[in-house]
């Protein structure tokens, strides 16, 4: 199994402290993937748990990689930002009372910047023969902002991606080219259920991608 280093932990911990996120949950799986899936950030019970994909999208993950033959232990998983970013906001409950919780809300690009390093290391080290990003979050960090996972999904896309230059202070572009397949968050089906039959249909791509590759 793979694990990054604690004092790059300890640098993630410390680089975001200053934004509204709770917790921290390191990437999970081999040296040796088969791919490396890079979502958006933890949520509630991941940051509980400490394992990334745990929730009802850990389920759907699950089913979606079970359909091409893999299991959680075969593949990388990981995110573009490691601790939970939420927002405050109300809940009514049954008998009426109406109390405040933390909801999850999508991270700023300042977050995305303060874990930049954390992506890049494990890319770096793992070198995954292909790169799967959940949602738009996960594919316009490694390829951009104009990036849109409606207009790239299913799609196998070889490319240059996007690293964080601390001396910069910007993204800059590797030299290496990396094959990335853009396909939607698993959560995505719960709130645009029209979205499940293109995620299936990306998945039954990349079945066939991975058949080929053997």
């Amino acid at each position: 199994m793979y694990k990054i280093a604690d004092d790059l932990v300890q640098l993630g911990i410390d680089r975001i402290k200053e934004f509204p996120v709770e917790g921290f949950v390191r990437g999970s799986g081999p040296l040796h993937p088969a791919l490396m899936l890079v979502g958006e950030a933890p949520g509630e019970n991941e940051v509980e748990t400490g394992i990334p994909f745990t929730g009802r999208a850990g389920k759907e993950l699950m089913a979606s990689l079970e359909s091409v033959g893999l299991a959680r232990e075969d593949v990388y998983i990981t995110s573009a930002v490691r601790s939970r970013p939420y927002k405050w906001g109300t809940k009514k409950e049954r008998n009426g009372t109406v109390t405040e919780r933390k909801y999850n809300r999508a991270p700023t690009k300042k977050e995305i910047i303060a874990h930049a390093p954390i992506l890049d290391t494990e890319i770096r080290d793992i070198h995954p023969p292909l790169i799967v990003t959940l949602g738009n979050i996960g594919l316009q960090r490694l390829v951009g902002p104009k990036a849109k996972v409606t207009q790239l999904h299913g799609v196998l896309m070889e490319t240059p991606i996007l690293m964080w230059d601390e001396d910069k202070q910007s993204f800059t572009e590797t030299e290496e080219v990396y094959h990335i397949f853009p396909t939607f968050h698993p959560a995505s089906v719960f709130y645009n259920p029209p979205v499940r039959e293109l995620k299936d249909d990306d998945w039954r791509k990349l079945g066939e991608l991975l058949r080929i590759k053997e």
